[in-house]
């Protein structure tokens, strides 16, 4: 019983066990809301509803393969958001906060759409030139903010609008892209097919869903990668340095300026890539929205909800596009379509709540250890917390024997 105890004891001290535990919780509490949110508005339909919400594809039926469509959808739609979040993530670990990231998907978007319908490159070539076009669009914001110090949150809220009017006049003068009677951009299958990302086999897979791609693995290689970067090599102690304390970093013979539009430009690339992650699998056309793409801000909320955590944010995208897509099936005859975004919108607004809980976790443990008499060590390499007892060993005192010569001396 001891070592049970023992054993909970140090994995509740883990990191990565409390981000869990913590994420788990706020996402639990928003569903709690979603439903008496549900209750409210229709009671004897609270339950199918709650569980049409919660269950997303795995409620589908399973006959003429629906369940696997509704899966391999779930998936399409993740990938650009996992993107989308360790985009985020890459600004925030060195103390930036980077709201442009909507128009650097925006700009990712119209690079994309441009290099494939109109010069109709292959698909990697147009993702490429995403993750330009995204990494040029967040560099101005870093240089905004390392040469005239002006704060990345307001050029990036003025950014994100600058971008989406530049690509929809763009666009909409350009008739090899708009199509003006459907009032949205010409499908990539029917003019490009190429630029398309490749399937390789999974359409095959998930019942012949001709829009899950190669983009899933692609942005899981890109959160394993980024995490091997932030952690593991000097670029990402540069990053993390510069985020703490840029006069520091300085101090330090690191270029902090240039430091900071090379961070801005990596997040915006990030961006740029999510938004051709999205577009370039067919699976909708860009309609020129009058409002900015909610892709960036939901970035936010998978970074956060995941743990700041690269790794985390895998599991948080697949969990906010799971609970969306779920909402989205709601029984309209019950609710209106805009209760499927309300109960979204909680679940996600309490990501922010992440970090706080954490903290308080933190305290609790820190508190519960001064009253058991054990002290907190520095954590390790790992982020865990040792712990250890305060005993101190009782050493013998032995007196010092005389020497030879003392005795001669007394003698």
């Amino acid at each position: 019983m001891d070592k049970i105890k023992s054993f909970f004891a140090r994995l509740i001290r883990k990191d990565v066990f409390k981000t869990l535990l913590t994420s788990f919780s706020c996402a639990l509490v928003g569903l709690l809301i979603g439903f008496i949110i549900l209750l409210i508005v229709s009671p004897e339909a609270s339950l199918k509803g709650f569980k049409t919400l919660a269950l997303g594809f795995l409620d589908v039926p399973t006959k003429y393969g629906l369940r696997l469509e509704s899966f391999a959808k779930t998936l399409t739609r993740t990938a650009p958001l996992i993107v989308s979040g360790v985009a985020i993530l890459v600004a925030y670990k060195a103390g930036l906060f980077n709201i442009g990231a909507s128009g650097q998907f925006t700009m990712g978007v119209f690079a994309a759409l441009f290099m494939a319908l109109v010069w109709h490159l292959p698909w990697y070539l147009c993702m490429l030139g995403a993750v330009i076009f995204g990494g040029l669009y967040g560099a101005i914001v870093g240089v905004l903010k390392a040469f005239l110090n002006v704060n990345e949150v307001i050029s990036g809220i003025m950014l994100n609008w600058i971008g989406l009017y530049f690509t929809s006049m763009i666009i909409k003068q350009n008739s090899t892209m708009w199509d003006s009677i459907k009032y949205e951009t010409i499908p990539i299958e029917r003019v490009s097919p190429g630029s398309l990302i490749p399937t390789l086999g999974l359409d095959k897979l998930f019942n012949d869903y001709k829009y899950i791609t190669i983009g899933i693995f692609i942005a899981i290689i890109v959160a394993v990668f980024y995490y091997i970067v932030i952690e593991k090599t000097t670029l990402g102690y540069k990053m993390k340095a510069t985020g703490f304390n840029k006069n520091a970093a300085k101090y330090a013979g690191m270029k902090e300026k240039l430091n900071i539009v090379i961070i801005l430009a990596l997040s915006g690339s990030l961006a740029g890539l999510s938004g051709a992650l999205l577009y370039l699998t067919g699976i909708e056309n860009w309609y020129c929205p009058t409002n900015v793409p909610s892709m960036g801000f939901d970035g936010i909320s998978a970074a956060f909800l995941g743990g700041l955590s690269p790794l985390g944010s895998i599991l948080s995208s697949f969990f906010i596009t799971h609970i969306t897509i779920g909402g989205s099936r709601l029984d309209t005859s019950f609710y209106s379509p805009e209760i499927a975004k309300v109960v979204t919108g909680v679940i996600i607004y309490l990501c922010a709540f992440v970090l706080f809980i954490k903290d308080q976790l933190n305290k609790r443990i820190l508190k519960k250890d001064r009253e058991l008499g054990l002290e907190l060590l520095k954590p390790n390499d790992n982020g865990d917390n040792n712990i250890k007892e305060e005993t101190k060993e009782e050493e013998s005192i032995v007196p010092n024997e005389p020497s030879l010569k003392e005795e001669e001396v007394n003698k």
